[in-house]
């Protein structure tokens, strides 16, 4: 039953003790048509939410937060976060997306809503509880999975231009079709994405990143004009040039591809960034052989170093998840070589040491970047991953290699032949370093300290007599 909890029966009573209208609206009816499960309700009031709120918090026994400001009220209780607000109709100014506010009817508090399927509404009231209020036809709409304004879309993107970011999300997110209406009012609309803040396009453009298919919001934000304004760097990867028999593939296309893999993987939203950024810096890498075709040479050294530029422009988080974004990036091409090159231990080591704790990140990613239409081909790299794993594996147990630090460390250094910083401690502590991701050494105290000695001595040190004896 859409309204078996025991909180709407109480809402019930209390709108009719105080003789005002009161509905479910949004997202939370749309849920239940949708098999989804939904805990925020959304309570539109036909007279003052913030009175209905305060009434059912003392029942209940919870605190209410009051937002006067925006005439709404909001408790938790029984598993539900419930937010109460009074009908109201808006009007906006060219400027802003912040509207004007006055008490409406339920009907223009259902017109002010985004789309037809989250204007769907419920009755709460003794005589008409559970009734569908559908004025728009977004059940309809549910049905045929289609995302649509409750009116003239022109006025509604204008209105608010997050609406447009919102109508690709909802169609990524729940596999819907953009009506042609709606479609086109968004193209001519899109330049007004410019008034909305970077954080509340990331919000959205991260919920795009997260959906089950993510490939459809990008597809269809470029087909609207929005990738364009929003993330331009991702709408320069579009496109194919060709010279004589060379044509390169589209690199928009093989991201998005790309980015569906990993999203069929996993969930983590910053391994699915990196999928959308492994590729960023092809466009200003792209060059030509005449002999061999397009070459992307170093694509994955300059797309790590534009990773926090774009994560600072998006608004994205400059932090831990940044800096995972920026490493997978850097390091995306090294197993795909490694599977197509005799697998050497030294090399697996460096990965090891280089990719650490993100080592299976890593793989998925580059799994996920094989879109060849050629199954030989892909069954092929696949394999070669599968040997580069069981290398991991082996090598990892044996030698300790992921996220090690050197056995001597520059304190040793300094502190064995009383000296201070200087640049020939780094040399030492390189040398050591990749003589053990060499397999030179093992992973251990003794073979480096003594590594350390012989290479001290090559280079003029000298230990204090009391070392000596």
């Amino acid at each position: 039953m859409p309204l078996s909890n025991p909180i709407f029966r109480r809402i019930s009573r209390l709108a009719d003790a105080q003789g005002v209208k009161a509905f479910v609206v949004g997202g939370y009816v749309r849920d239940h048509y949708l098999c989804r499960p939904s805990t925020d309700i959304d309570v539109v009031v036909v007279g003052s939410g913030i009175a209905l709120a305060e009434a059912l918090g003392r029942e209940l026994h919870t605190k209410v937060s009051v937002f006067k400001t925006f005439g709404t009220a909001m408790l938790r209780a029984g598993g539900v976060e419930v937010e109460f607000v009074g009908a109201r109709r808006e009007s906006y100014t060219h400027d802003s997306r912040k509207p004007q506010v006055e008490a409406g009817t339920l009907e223009d508090d259902q017109r002010r809503r985004d789309f037809t399927i989250n204007a769907l509404a419920w009755s709460l009231n003794g005589g008409s509880f559970g009734e569908l209020v559908d004025p728009f036809g977004g059940l309809d709409d549910l049905d045929a999975c289609i995302i649509r304004t409750p009116c003239d879309p022109d006025i509604t993107f204008s209105d608010d231009p997050l609406r447009m970011m919102r109508a690709v999300r909802f169609a990524a997110q729940l596999g819907f079709s953009i009506e042609d209406e709606t479609f086109e009012a968004i193209r001519r609309n899109a330049s007004r994405i410019k008034i909305v803040s970077r954080e509340r396009i990331a919000s959205e453009l991260n919920k795009i990143v997260l959906s089950p298919v993510p490939s459809m919001g990008f597809e269809l934000l470029e087909l609207t004009g929005l990738l364009e304004l929003i993330f331009p760097e991702m709408h320069r990867l579009k496109g194919v040039e060709r010279r004589g028999q060379h044509a390169h593939k589209d690199n928009f296309t093989h991201t998005l591809k790309v980015l569906d893999n990993v999203a069929r993987r996993s969930g983590d939203l910053w391994l699915r960034w990196a999928a959308v950024l492994h590729d960023i810096a092809k466009p200003q890498t792209k060059a030509y052989d005449p002999r061999i075709g397009w070459t992307f040479h170093g694509h994955e050294v300059l797309g790590s170093k534009m990773v926090p530029a774009i994560f600072r422009q998006l608004k994205l988080p400059l932090n831990e998840h940044m800096k995972f974004v920026q490493k997978l990036v850097f390091l995306h091409l090294r197993p795909i070589i490694l599977s197509e090159d005799l697998v050497t231990d030294s090399a697996v080591r460096r990965l090891l040491f280089e990719a650490g704790d993100d080592i299976e990140a890593l793989m998925t990613l580059c799994e996920a970047d094989i879109t060849s239409g050629i199954d030989a081909k892909v069954k092929r790299y696949m394999a070669n991953f599968e040997l580069v794993r069981r290398k991991m594996k082996d090598l990892e147990e044996r030698d300790r290699i992921r996220n090690f630090q050197p056995p001597i460390t520059g304190e040793i250094i300094m502190k064995t032949y009383c000296i201070g910083p200087s640049r020939v401690i780094g040399e030492i502590k390189e040398v050591i370093k990749n003589a053990i991701l060499d397999g030179e050494i093992p992973n251990e105290y003794d073979a480096a300290y003594a590594l350390m000695l012989r290479l001290a001595a090559e280079r003029g040190l000298v230990l204090p007599e009391s070392d000596k004896a």
